[in-house]
């Protein structure tokens, strides 16, 4: 019965959670290493993510024969200058958006109020509205409110969560230095530890993590920046306020699979209707456009089926995720599950190697 495979799954499920259970009991004992974690999670999340999208510049140099410090020397001077340049093409008007947001944020937060107050009186006077909707439009409007409220004081509080995040990102280099110079030796640190076989299937699980997360990284930043592109191409067309400051958040949401876009639209439909109630319609087509061609054209030609995860999947992932680690489990739950998924692919081919071996050998 121990060769079943349902048995084996079952007493790693046990095993697992026993694990967890004990570790929740004394998890006060690793709060130390939590606390380091901690520190160091967000520049070494930027430095990864940084280090995928310069290996390639990398790899293209040293096929050059440009020497190791000197490719590192360069994708460095690279990432300089195209900082430099979003600054001085963005940061201006940018910054001028900002601060106009931040000034009249008690206006717009008035203005939303007024809308309320309007929609609430005109429901008033439509007496053929069932009861049952009646209540859920009561219920929103009073959501409405109190998110109106809370708009001004999350506004300040991104501020400054952004401003101590520049003191974070000083490690940020440290980090991609040593990515740049030694990340050919992870795998072999790391298979050193097996023999035989187990050496082979770590470094070709280890090599298949690193194409998932490789193909995620560059693939989704780079349709976010299309996405963001075509969303200030339309805000400025029709003449949005805060087109760029809209746009930029539309691209960063668009990180968020599936649940991204929806959320980017929220905000862009709010500005649209205080400045124009007509623009709103504009918003909502620019965003279904742009949606379809990412969708159709741009995704599946710059990721093709490198994740190859159902929608409903991505759903159910962005939810658990949500409620598991809040917005840091919306964002990395997608290429969580994909690595695990790689590494239960290749844990599952091993079985059937074994399997087809073993059978081949009676």
């Amino acid at each position: 019965m121990t060769k079943k495979l349902w048995f084996q799954v079952g007493t790693a499920i046990l095993l697992t959670l026993l694990i967890i259970f004990m570790f929740m009991k004394v998890k006060s004992l690793f709060s130390p290493i939590v606390i380091i974690g901690q520190t160091i999670f967000m520049p070494l999340l930027i430095g990864g993510v940084l280090f995928y999208l310069s290996q390639p510049l990398q790899k293209w140099l040293e096929s050059r024969k440009f020497p190791r410090w000197a490719s590192i020397l360069s994708v460095f001077i690279a990432i300089g200058l195209l900082g430099w340049g979003f600054y001085a093409l963005v940061g201006p008007p940018l910054t001028k958006q900002v601060n106009l947001l931040v000034k009249n944020t008690p206006e717009i937060v008035k203005e939303i109020e007024d809308f309320t107050t309007y929609t609430l009186s005109q429901k008033e006077r439509i007496p053929e509205i069932p009861e049952s909707l009646k209540k859920t439009i009561d219920g929103a409007i009073a959501k409405i409110d109190t998110i109106a409220v809370a708009a001004g004081g999350l506004l300040i509080k991104f501020i400054q969560n952004v401003f101590q995040g520049v003191f974070l990102l000083v490690l940020v280099p440290f980090f991609l230095v040593y990515m740049l110079k030694d990340h050919e030796r992870f795998a072999p640190f790391v298979a050193q530890f097996f023999k035989g076989d187990k050496k082979i299937w770590i470094r070709k699980t280890l090599a298949d993590i690193d194409d998932t997360l490789r193909a995620y990284i560059q693939g989704q930043l780079f349709v976010s920046f299309l996405v963001g592109l075509m969303l200030f191409t339309g805000y400025f067309a029709i003449g949005l306020e805060y087109a760029l400051l809209l746009a930029l958040f539309g691209m960063i949401m668009n990180v968020i699979p599936f649940l991204g876009p929806y959320i980017a639209l929220v905000p862009a439909l709010i500005m649209a209707l205080i400045q124009e109630p007509k623009l709103a319609i504009y918003v909502a087509i620019i965003m279904l456009v742009s949606q379809q061609i990412e969708s159709n054209f741009i995704t599946p030609n710059v990721m093709g089926k490198s994740l190859d995860i159902h929608p409903l999947t991505v759903i159910t992932i962005i939810l658990a995720g949500g409620n598991i680690a809040g917005l840091w489990g919306i964002i990395l739950g997608v290429p969580t599950y994909a690595i695990v998924k790689s590494i239960l692919k290749n844990i599952y081919a091993q079985r059937e190697e074994i399997k087809d071996t073993a059978t081949k050998s009676v």
